[in-house]
C-alpha cells in the first residue's frame, strides 16, 4: 500500500492511474478537492478496490495519524499543493499553509509511524516529495541548466513555498533520518491538465473563440514533460533511488510560451479547423504577470545515469496526445470550467489588455 497525497489534481491523478494501470499495489488517495481537485479525472477507478479515496487536508494532523495507522503504507508520494504562479501572487496565505504547513504536518506523522515500524519495513519505507523547478529561480540564454547542486533562488511565492517544503524535507533527512528523495520537475502537460495554465487554458479558449492571452512577448522558455513520463520518473525514484537524494525530472523540450501557442494553433487548425480562420487570429499578447522568470531549463541526466530513466515521448508526441485529449474530453472541460473558474480567469487577466 503506498499514500498519495493530492491524488485528484493533474499529475496526481496521473500518476494514481499510471500506477494502477502497472501495479496491483493498492494506493490510498487523500485529496482535499479543492478548485483543482476533481474526481472525475479518477472516473475509471470507480469501484476498484486498489484505490481508497478520502477527502482530507494534509494539515490535519489527526487524519494523517489515523491514514498511517489504518492502512500502514509503505511510502507515501507528496503531490498536494497549490501549484499555479499567478494564484500565489493574488493569494500568498494559501500557498504558505498547503505547501509549508502542509509539507511539515506530514513528515511529522510519516516520521511517527517509520519510528515505530521494525526490520524491512522501517528499512523499506520511503517519503517522496514532488518539487518544481522554479525554486532554482530564471536562467539567462546562455546559462547552463538546473542541476540538483544549483542554488535556490525562487522567485514568486508559488517557488518560494516550494522551496521551503523542500528544506524541510532535507533537513527530516539530515536531523531525523526519515528516508525521504525529492524529485524537481519542469512543466508538465497532458490529460487532466486543469485550465489555467498555458496549454489547456490555449486549447479551451481556442476552442471556444475566446482571445489566447500570451504574457509579455511570449519568449518566456520552459523545458516541456509529458504527464506520463513524470510518473514513470516517480516510479523509478520509488524503486532505486536513494534515500536523501534529489533528481531533476525533465523532457529536454525547452521552448518559448509563444511557439507553444502557435504550435497548438496549428494542431487545432488540423484536428478540428475553424470556418472563421486559423486559431492564431486569437493570439493576444497581454501585460506580463509580475517577476515573470524568464528561462527554466532541466539538467536530468543524474536520473538518467543512475536510475535509468529518460522520457518515452518527444513533444511533438505528447503535444499532439494532449490536443487528441482535450477535443475528446470536451464534457470534462466543461464541468471543470465552473463559475469559481471564471471569475478567477477575469480576475486574472484583467486590466492586462
Amino acid at each position: 500500500m503506498i499514500l498519495v497525497t493530492g491524488g485528484a489534481g493533474f499529475i496526481g491523478a496521473n500518476f494514481v492511474l499510471d500506477w494502477l494501470r502497472t501495479s496491483d499495489e493498492p494506493v490510498v488517495n487523500l485529496d482535499a478537492l479543492t478548485y483543482a481537485g476533481n474526481l472525475e479525472n479518477l472516473a475509471s477507478l470507480k469501484g476498484d478496490p486498489r484505490h481508497v479515496f478520502v477527502q482530507g487536508d494534509i494539515c490535519d494532523r489527526a487524519l494523517i495519524d489515523r491514514l498511517f495507522a489504518e492502512h500502514q503504507p509503505r511510502a507515501i508520494v507528496h503531490f498536494a499543493a497549490e501549484s499555479h504562479v499567478d494564484r500565489s501572487i493574488h493569494g500568498p496565505g494559501d500557498f504558505v499553509r498547503t505547501n509549508v504547513n502542509g509539507t511539515f504536518t506530514l513528515l511529522e506523522a510519516a516520521r511517527g509511524h517509520w519510528m515505530s515500524l521494525e526490520g524491512e519495513a522501517r528499512a523499506g519505507f520511503r517519503f517522496h516529495h514532488v518539487s518544481t523547478d522554479e525554486v532554482y529561480g530564471s536562467l539567462g540564454p546562455t546559462d547552463p541548466a538546473f542541476t540538483e547542486t544549483k542554488t535556490y533562488e525562487p522567485n514568486s511565492p508559488y517557488s518560494a513555498s516550494k522551496a521551503a517544503s523542500d528544506h524541510l524535507v532535507r533537513a527530516w533527512h539530515h536531523t531525523y533520518g526519515l528516508p525521504v528523495t525529492t524529485s524537481n520537475c519542469s512543466n508538465n502537460y497532458g490529460p487532466y491538465h486543469f485550465p489555467e495554465k498555458l496549454i489547456p487554458l490555449m486549447i479551451a479558449n481556442a476552442l471556444a473563440g475566446k482571445p489566447l492571452p500570451v504574457y509579455g512577448d511570449g519568449m518566456q522558455i520552459r523545458d516541456w514533460l509529458f504527464v506520463t513520463d513524470h510518473c514513470s520518473a516517480i516510479r523509478a525514484i520509488l524503486a532505486n533511488g536513494t534515500p536523501g537524494e534529489v533528481y531533476n525530472v525533465g523532457g529536454w523540450n525547452e521552448k518559448p510560451n509563444i511557439e507553444i501557442v502557435n504550435t497548438l494553433c496549428a494542431l487545432l487548425d488540423e484536428l478540428k479547423p475553424d470556418p472563421a480562420g486559423s486559431y492564431r487570429r486569437l493570439i493576444t499578447y497581454v501585460t506580463d504577470r509580475p517577476g515573470h522568470d524568464r528561462r527554466y531549463a532541466i539538467d536530468a541526466r543524474k536520473i538518467e545515469r543512475e536510475l535509468g530513466w529518460r522520457p518515452a515521448e518527444t513533444f511533438d508526441t505528447g503535444i499532439r496526445k494532449t490536443v487528441e485529449w482535450y477535443l475528446a474530453n470536451q464534457d470534462w472541460v466543461a464541468h471543470v470550467q465552473s463559475g469559481a473558474y471564471r471569475d478567477w480567469v477575469e480576475k486574472n487577466y484583467a486590466g492586462r489588455e
